[in-house]
C-alpha cells in the first residue's frame, strides 16, 4: 500500500478514458474478511468499488482495474474509521497484485479478481488532544486514552473544539497543526490536534451576490428579512437564523450565506448571500370525499412576491358538501395578505377578508370578517399570532333568526416538533387558540372562546416501521348568552375532524324537543396505530370519542359518542391519500358504516 500504488488509481482512471476498452465479460470478484464481525464485513463491502462496478452491465477490463486499484484507499479509510491501524489489504487481479499493474497495460480480460481484508488488533488512544478549547467545550466521551482509536473520533473532536469557537465568536478557527502516530508495537494511537481560534469578530454588512439574475425583491428588504445583527459578535445560530427567515418568507428557491474568506480590518465579518426567486405565482387544489358528507372541493391562488418586497397574498376558495346529507353546501372565500419583517425580523404583519355561507345540520350562517394582526417567530418550534377582527353573522338556527357583530380579538400560540407535517412519525404538536369577543349590538354581552388541538406521536421498530399517533382536543366557550354567541363558534361533534364513523356534526345540545344547538364545551380523543406494510402504503386502525356538554366547563348536560375504523394510506409527493372506512360504538355498531378519502393523515 505504498504511495504509487494509491496513485494509480487516478493513472487508470485517465487511462480508461484515453484508451477506453471493450464491454468485458462479468468477472468473478470474492470478498472475505477474515475474523470481522458481520456488520463490520458490510461497512468494507459498501465501501468497494469493485464489486460495484463488477455489478454495472458494460463494464471493462479497463474500469475493473481502475477500481480494484482505487479500492486500497477507500478500504484502508474504513479500517482507520474503526481503529484498526495494522490492518492489511490484498487484492488480486487474475492472480496478480493489482496494485503492481501498471494502470496503461490493464489486461485484456479479467476473470477474477480476489480481495481479502485483514484488520487484525484495533488500537487504542495513547494521547488523545484537542487544545485550546473554550471554557466549557465537552469533546466526545470516547475520544479519550485507553479508548479504541477510532479515525471518525479525531475528527468528530476536531469539528466540536472548532464549532465551540465560532459558537463564542472566533468565525475563521481552524486547525493549525496535527500529529497523528501509530505505536504499531503497542498498538496506540497519538492524535495531539492544536486548533488556532483566530480573533474574535462581529458580523458585518450583508452583501447580495450578483447571480446574474437579480432577485425581484428589493435589496433593502432582503437585508430587512434577514435580519443579520450587523455589529453584534460572530455566532453560527444567528447566521442560520437569517438563512431560514429568507427562506421561510416563501420568495426564495433557494438561499446561500458564505462568510467572507478575510475578515475587515475592523473586526466585522461580511456575509455574501445568494437567492433565487421562486415562481411568484403557484396554484393548488384538493379533493376530499366522505360517504355521508359528500365532496369537499378546495382551491387557492398565491403570488409570493406582491409588491417587491416578499409580501405573500393567497386567496382561497372551497365548496363543501356537494352530494351530501349534511345539510347543504357550504362556500367559502378569503384573502390574506402577509407582509414579512415588520417591526422586527420575526415579526410579520397580516390583512385578512372572508365570507362563508355554511349550510350544517342544525344551523345556517352566512358571516363576514376582515381583520389584521402580527404574526411571531419565537423559534423554530413555537410561533404566536395576535389580531382584531370584525365580523358580521346572519343566522337561522333552533334558536330563531338574527344577526350578530362582534369585534374578536384572536390569539394563536402553535408550538410544532414534529419531523414531518404531512407524515409525523415522531414529536409533539400543539395548537393553542384564544379569542375574547364582544358584542357590538344593543344589549350585546361578550365572553371567550378557547380552543386547544394536541397530538403526540411516537415510533416503534426498526425505521419506525409502527407509529402510535394521540390527538386530543378541548374546547370551550365562556360569557355570552347562546343567542349572542355565532353558531360555529360553538361546538359539535362527529365527522371526519372529530369523531369517525359518527354522522358530521351528529352531537350537540338538546334544549327542548326540536331544538338543538351547539355547546359550550368540547373533548375529543382519537388514536392510531399506523403499520408500515412496505414503502408505498400503510395500514392504519383507529378509536375516535367525543363530548359536547352544555356549559363551559363540561357540566350540566353533555353526552359522549364513539367510532371505530380501519384505513390505509398510500404514499405519493404530495401527501399520503387516505382512505379510512369507521363504524360508531354503539346500537349502530357494525350495521352503518362512513367512508372518508382525503389526502394526509387524519392528524
Amino acid at each position: 500500500m505504498a504511495e504509487s500504488f494509491f496513485r494509480s488509481s487516478l493513472f487508470a482512471a485517465v487511462a480508461a478514458g484515453v484508451l477506453g476498452g471493450s464491454p468485458a465479460a462479468a468477472a468473478e470478484v470474492t470478498f472475505n474478511a477474515p475474523q470481522a464481525p458481520g456488520g463490520f464485513t458490510e461497512r468494507l463491502r459498501s465501501a468497494s468499488l469493485t464489486l460495484s462496478t463488477a455489478a454495472q452491465e458494460g463494464t471493462t477490463a479497463q474500469d475493473l482495474l481502475a477500481a480494484a486499484q482505487a479500492d486500497y484507499s477507500r478500504l484502508i479509510g474504513v479500517l482507520y474509521a474503526e481503529g484498526y491501524y495494522g490492518g492489511t489489504i490484498r487484492i488480486r487481479v487474475n492472480g496478480q497484485e493489482a496494485a503492481s499493474i501498471p494502470p496503461l497495460r490493464a489486461p485484456d480480460r479479467i476473470d477474477r479478481i480476489d480481495i481479502t481484508v485483514e484488520r487484525r488488533a484495533g488500537f487504542f488512544f495513547s494521547t488523545a488532544r484537542v487544545a485550546p478549547l473554550p471554557p466549557g467545550t465537552e469533546l466526545p466521551e470516547k475520544f479519550a486514552p485507553g479508548q479504541l482509536a477510532k479515525g471518525t473520533l479525531i475528527g468528530e473532536a476536531t469539528r466540536t473544539g472548532i464549532a465551540a469557537w465560532r459558537a463564542t465568536g472566533h468565525a475563521k478557527a481552524l486547525v493549525a497543526d496535527q500529529t497523528i502516530v501509530a505505536d504499531h508495537a503497542r498498538r496506540t494511537l497519538d492524535a495531539d490536534i492544536r486548533l488556532a481560534p483566530g480573533p474574535r469578530l462581529r458580523f458585518g454588512a450583508l452583501e447580495i451576490e450578483d447571480t446574474g439574475r437579480p432577485s425581484r425583491v428589493r435589496p433593502s428588504r432582503i437585508r430587512a428579512i434577514a435580519g443579520l445583527p450587523t455589529g453584534r459578535v460572530f455566532s453560527p445560530d444567528k447566521l442560520d437564523d437569517a438563512a431560514n427567515r429568507l427562506r421561510r418568507s416563501g420568495a426564495f428557491r433557494s438561499v446561500v450565506m458564505t462568510e467572507a474568506e478575510t475578515p475587515n480590518p475592523d473586526g466585522t465579518l461580511d456575509i455574501a448571500t445568494r437567492v433565487t426567486d421562486a415562481k411568484r405565482r403557484r396554484v393548488g387544489a384538493g379533493a376530499e370525499l366522505s360517504s355521508l358528507e359528500g365532496v369537499t372541493l378546495s382551491g387557492f391562488w398565491l403570488h409570493r412576491n406582491l409588491l417587491g418586497g416578499a409580501e405573500r397574498l393567497r386567496i382561497d376558495a372551497l365548496v363543501g358538501g356537494i352530494g351530501g346529507d349534511s345539510g347543504g353546501e357550504d362556500y367559502r372565500l378569503g384573502l390574506r395578505y402577509d407582509r414579512p419583517a415588520t417591526f422586527t425580523p420575526d415579526t410579520g404583519l397580516f390583512l385578512l377578508a372572508r365570507i362563508e355561507d355554511n349550510d350544517e345540520p342544525d344551523y345556517r350562517e352566512r358571516k363576514a370578517e376582515i381583520g389584521g394582526g402580527l404574526t411571531h417567530v419565537f423559534s423554530r418550534e413555537l410561533t404566536a399570532e395576535a389580531g382584531i377582527t370584525y365580523r358580521y353573522s346572519d343566522i337561522d338556527d333552533d334558536l330563531g333568526s338574527r344577526q350578530l357583530q362582534h369585534l374578536l380579538f384572536p390569539l394563536r400560540a402553535t408550538w410544532d416538533r414534529r419531523d414531518d407535517p404531512l407524515d409525523a412519525r415522531k414529536g409533539v404538536y400543539i395548537d393553542l387558540s384564544l379569542t375574547p369577543f364582544a358584542g357590538l349590538d344593543q344589549g350585546g354581552s361578550g365572553g371567550t372562546r378557547l380552543y386547544t388541538d394536541v397530538r403526540s406521536y411516537f415510533g416503534l421498530g426498526q425505521g419506525n416501521r409502527f407509529v402510535l399517533a394521540g390527538r386530543a382536543q378541548l374546547g370551550s366557550v365562556a360569557g355570552g348568552s347562546l343567542t349572542d354567541v355565532p353558531a360555529d363558534m360553538l361546538f359539535y361533534s362527529g365527522g371526519a375532524g372529530t369523531v369517525r364513523g359518527q354522522r358530521y356534526q351528529s352531537l350537540g345540545v338538546d334544549l327542548a324537543p326540536g331544538i338543538t344547538v351547539g355547546g359550550r364545551s368540547f373533548m375529543g380523543f382519537s388514536g392510531e396505530l399506523r403499520a408500515g406494510i412496505n414503502d408505498k402504503v400503510q395500514a392504519v386502525g383507529f378509536v375516535d370519542t367525543g363530548f359536547v356538554g352544555e356549559e363551559a366547563l363540561g357540566d350540566g348536560r353533555g353526552r359522549w359518542h364513539s367510532g371505530a375504523g380501519i384505513g390505509a394510506r398510500y404514499f405519493t409527493g404530495v401527501g399520503p391519500i387516505r382512505v379510512d372506512i369507521a363504524t360508531p360504538l354503539d346500537g349502530d355498531a357494525g350495521t352503518n358504516f362512513e367512508l372518508y378519502i382525503g389526502i394526509g393523515q387524519a392528524f
